[in-house]
């Protein structure tokens, strides 16, 4: 009988070799009492020890272990909830006093714990120390004693044991532990070595000298410890009765007025927005719903988290800040009249009930976006509102990936940087049918020597948590300060501090999370919108933009659809054609069909083929037909899955929430794969086909890579009508926000310039004379901004803005520094002062201040001095380099001008060819994407100066023509032209790279992303 109680996982960072799970998991097969997660300074990882051990029914005991000053060495447990709250203080106040990853802990503030037990690690007798903890820490404390087989070590445990008697200190087994197996020893040596920057090979006595730091079996601690040394660790076990589900979350309530409850306040609101949103009255089915929600959320108790997100959003609209709230209940008629969500809820069928649900027993997932550049206000309000101590951000583990693993194995095992970057270079990781590690194995068995155990090790480091990062946005916000809950820390960011553990980590507690999100487009349609009234347009919001407009849906099913949020990507620009969306929830399945779900699960198809009446409707039973009439009897939603799951299989509410657990998080763990006996047996013993079955399981898989709700759909799906409402009828404004909201979307300024300019809207070069610092209308013309040139200095041009406004034009171009006047005579800017940027350039050149060695020598007259005008060549060269795109002619034009390709078909050329045509064609590569679910498709986009060309890639092909299809700026195809209505693409066959044609022309490409 044994309690382990000094254990450190891998969120010890590169100290222990183990996961939690692996630990807990471990100790109960071993037949262990208890075990104690105790990471150095953390308790990271607990929550994931916590939910492997209420699944095993082995006790779990929470503590951490501590490095004090003056080299005293102690592990603290929490018996209680209060011991529990003092240890989460203490390493709060540890990390705060030191730099992200780093603590510091005086001897003093150990006297604050008052509950807390300790296990003095002692490496000598010390009298003094031993008098100052019994003082202390009188009937909380033991001297921790445990065997490695160290030199010495006998006599040194002797003359410990012996001190100890002597001064009636308890004694307990407590051996150090960093890996549930010795299989981990190699692993746990390479951490070492990067802990201490070093190699295997150099770090001598840094190394563990033997594999003794890991859990034994019962029969071997029997051999090594006294009897009572094990009884000790079950009696300090037993004293351990904190357990996490004790950890009681109480939301913020400062924005409750007196007098009113939250129920009250929320119902008060609730009316007011009512009133605001339908001046003539909601309709009864409106009606009907806020009196169903509010019933539910006051049933559940989940008042204070609406009104929680109400306070943020009114801030961010109080500061003209725009927002739309999207997750699991933001699309509902209490969140649309409330402002957290644009959705009209006459708009759409959504259930509240699968958002906030009684099984569930959670709140809510509600995630708001705001605008990416001013969502830094939002969340200093959220500081100054609720106080430091009761707000920090969630924590993020980022843990070890491919490349990451295969760097710091290299490094730790003393391979040259170089060698291991050749290495990397050779891997494609995206080759389906060559996966990267029977690549990296192959190269591993060619070296021979250390590199035979490079991919074992890889493979183990793989997941391992590597540091503690802020999540993007999400927000613990509590009544009570947050130490109570878990210990924060600094994050890398100044004035920013994050709790110790991840959304998962809040998700299996219960505990509430608000995300405060970026989002791009939020920033471009504020701005949008805003030029739109400064030129005289109407006062418009997400919720007044008109809707339903039929030209907004014609131009996406064309597909018009650059720029346009969410269904811009070549699967999208495939989709919009075959879909013809034409009303809002159309928007809503085209945002959601492009996934991973749908389409592994075989989904698209048969619901394409229903939509257009090819196939019948049909259902798989009348029992579900309730979950899957709104999509044609296709499940889509991952919503869908779930009630399937429920309806279909008999899963009960828990099995459900933990089929949809394991959904969220199937790229760490893979639980999912073990719901599939049940699924499958369950759908079958109803009655359901074997082969719906599969699918619907595939389909749960593939929305465990990356699936999305219908509320989440719906949230996007708003964006994505007002984008294109917005492209279709203020192009040009449109352009302007997007390209003053950069970097943001999935194609280039360039390309989005481009664009415009196709569908008439007039784009005016960067002018000294005209230009400010981001782009603006002139009319309606698009004026391109200072912005875009590279290396140009903000303030440097503002200044010059400001006197240039003053009348002094010349003036205020002479004071600007000589470099910023090189950058915009050479990218065209002074054109409107000088005969051409030759000109320009020689002439501010001859401004400059003169070098002392010419000093005293007459100046010829400059003026004088006749320069040829560029070429546009030249020129071409000139705009990609210092502004990334041009406004004058094509590279392509160019080449075709010098007689290269001009018999090969033009993208404006391609529509008019016949399906099947063998076609010649080439352009510059600006996007090469290959999504997880096409099977190992390349769709790869080229420009050329009538357009872009949609050019599919099978996994053969980019296999055998491998640098052409990675490396090559320009590209040479040939193959065959595939028409299918308004979708036209390119298989390809042959490819050739012509990239020396550019003469280093630096063309950007979106390369898988």
């Amino acid at each position: 009988m044994f309690a382990q109680l000094c254990t450190r996982s891998n969120f010890t960072f590169l100290t222990g070799a183990s996961h939690p799970e692996e630990l807990v998991t471990q100790a109960h097969a071993l037949g262990y009492q208890a075990i104690a997660i105790t990471d150095e300074c953390s308790v990271a990882g607990v929550v994931r020890a916590f939910s492997a051990a209420k699944e095993l029914s082995i006790k779990l005991l929470v503590g951490s272990l501590i490095q004090v000053e003056d080299n005293l060495e102690l592990t603290l447990l929490a018996p209680s909830l209060a011991a529990y709250q003092e240890l989460c203080a203490l390493i709060s106040d540890a990390r705060r006093q030191a730099p992200k990853g780093q603590y510091r802990l005086a001897r003093e503030r150990l006297c604050q714990l008052r509950h807390c037990l300790l296990l003095w690690h002692a490496n000598q007798p010390d009298d003094a120390l031993a008098d100052w903890l019994a003082r202390h820490f009188a009937g909380r404390l033991w001297l921790a004693l445990g065997r490695y087989y160290h030199s010495g070590e006998d006599e040194h445990i002797s003359r410990l044991e012996s001190w100890a008697k002597a001064r009636q200190l308890p004694i307990v087994a407590a051996p150090q532990v960093l890996m549930h197996s010795r299989d981990r020893q190699s692993l746990l040596d390479c951490l070492s070595a990067l802990r201490h920057h070093t190699t295997v090979q150099e770090a001598g006595w840094r190394l563990s000298c033997n594999q003794e730091a890991v859990l034994h079996d019962l029969p071997t601690l029997g051999q090594r410890y006294p009897q009572a040394w094990l009884t000790e660790t079950l009696a300090i076990a037993k004293r351990c009765q904190f357990s996490l589900e004790e950890l009681k979350y109480r939301y913020p309530d400062e924005w409750l007025p007196p007098g009113l409850s939250a129920s009250q306040y929320l119902a008060q609101e609730v009316e007011k927005g009512l009133h605001r949103h339908f001046p003539q009255g909601p309709s009864a089915k409106v009606k009907g719903l806020i009196a169903k929600e509010l019933a539910l959320i006051n049933e559940l108790g989940y008042e204070h988290y609406f009104l929680t997100l109400y306070d943020i959003v009114n801030f961010a609209r109080s500061q003209n800040i725009l927002c739309q709230g999207r997750g699991s209940a933001a699309n509902s008629a209490v969140c649309f009249c409330l402002g957290i969500t644009s959705v009209n809820p006459e708009q759409g069928n959504l259930l509240f009930e699968r958002f906030v649900s009684k099984e569930r027993k959670e709140p809510p997932d509600i995630d708001v976006d705001f605008e990416h550049e001013r969502r830094e206000e939002v969340i200093q309000y959220i500081y100054r509102r609720y106080g430091r101590a009761r707000t920090a951000l969630t924590a993020t583990v980022v843990s070890y990936r491919r490349k990451s693993a295969i760097r710091d194995i290299g490094k730790a095992l003393g391979l040259e940087l170089p060698v291991i970057e050749s290495l990397l270079s050779q891997l494609d990781w995206r080759d389906k049918l060559d996966p990267w590690r029977e690549q990296l194995k192959r190269l591993c068995q060619a070296r021979g020597g250390v590199w035979s155990h490079f991919l074992a090790l890889v493979d183990s480091l793989i997941g391992f948590p590597r540091h503690l990062s802020q999540h993007v946005g999400g927000f613990v916000i509590s009544q009570v300060p947050l130490d109570n809950l878990v210990p924060q820390e600094n994050a890398a960011m100044e004035g920013r501090t994050v709790i110790q553990w991840d959304k998962d980590d809040l998700e299996s507690l219960g505990l509430m999370k608000v995300d405060i999100l970026a989002l791009g487009m939020l920033t471009a349609i504020r701005k949008c919108l805003a030029m739109i009234q400064e030129q005289g347009g109407p006062t418009l919001t997400l919720a007044t933009i008109p809707q339903e407009d039929p030209r907004v849906y014609a131009m996406l099913q064309e597909p018009d659809n650059i720029g346009v949020f969410q269904v811009e990507s070549r699967a999208q620009s495939n989709m919009l054609p075959r879909l013809k969306p034409r009303i809002f929830y159309d928007l809503v399945i085209e945002v959601a069909i492009v996934r991973p779900g749908p389409i592994q699960g075989d989904m698209v198809h048969p619901y394409l083929k229903r939509r257009d009446g090819i196939e019948p409707v049909s259902y798989p039973s009348p029992a579900l037909q309730k979950v899957l009439e709104r999509t044609l009897g296709v499940p889509l939603f991952q919503e869908q899955v779930i009630e399937i799951a429920m309806v279909a299989a008999g899963f009960s509410g828990g099995e459900a929430d933990q089929l949809r657990r394991a959904m969220a998080n199937w790229s760490r763990n893979g639980h999912v794969e073990a719901f599939r006996q049940k699924l499958i047996q369950g759908m079958q013993a109803n009655g359901y086909k074997p082969d719906f079955a599969e699918r619907i399981f595939e389909q749960i898989k593939g929305f465990s890579g990356y699936g999305f709700p219908e509320s989440h759909s719906a949230s996007f799906a708003l964006l994505v009508y007002v984008s294109a409402w917005l492209k279709c009828h203020h192009r040009a404004a449109f352009c302007c926000a997007l390209l003053n909201s950069q970097p943001m979307g999935f194609y280039t300024p360039d390309q989005l310039i481009q664009d415009a300019r196709r569908h008439g809207v007039e784009v005016l070069a960067v002018s000294a004379v005209h230009s400010y610092f981001e782009h603006r209308l002139e009319g309606q013309s698009l004026r391109l901004g200072f912005c875009l040139i590279k290396g140009i200095n903000a303030a440097a041009i503002e200044a010059f803005i400001a006197q240039r406004q003053q009348g002094s034009l010349m003036a205020a171009l002479t004071a600007l520094p000589a470099v910023q006047q090189e950058l915009l005579a050479g990218c065209g800017a002074l054109d409107g002062l000088y005969q051409h940027r030759f000109e320009a350039t020689w002439q501010r050149a001859s401004l400059g201040e003169q070098l002392p060695l010419f000093a005293g020598i007459e100046e010829s007259a400059s003026a004088s001095t006749q320069l040829a005008p560029p070429s546009d060549h030249e020129v071409m060269q000139a705009d990609y380099r210092q502004l990334g795109l041009t406004l004058g002619t094509h590279p392509m034009a160019l080449l075709r001008r010098q007689g290269h390709f001009s018999q090969w078909v033009t993208a404006a050329a391609l529509p008019q060819c016949r399906h099947g045509q063998l076609v010649r064609i080439a352009g510059l590569v600006t996007g090469r994407q290959r999504p997880g679910t096409a099977s190992g498709v390349t769709f790869v986009t080229l420009e050329d100066e009538t357009g872009n060309i949609n050019l599919v890639v099978w996994a053969a092909t980019a296999h055998h023509q491998r640098q052409p299809f990675l490396k090559a700026r320009l590209l040479e195809v040939a193959g065959t032209l595939e028409k299918e209505g308004a979708i036209v693409h390119v298989v390809a066959g042959k490819l050739v790279d012509h990239s020396l044609l550019l003469d280093k022309l630096p063309v950007p490409s979106r390369d898988f992303r």
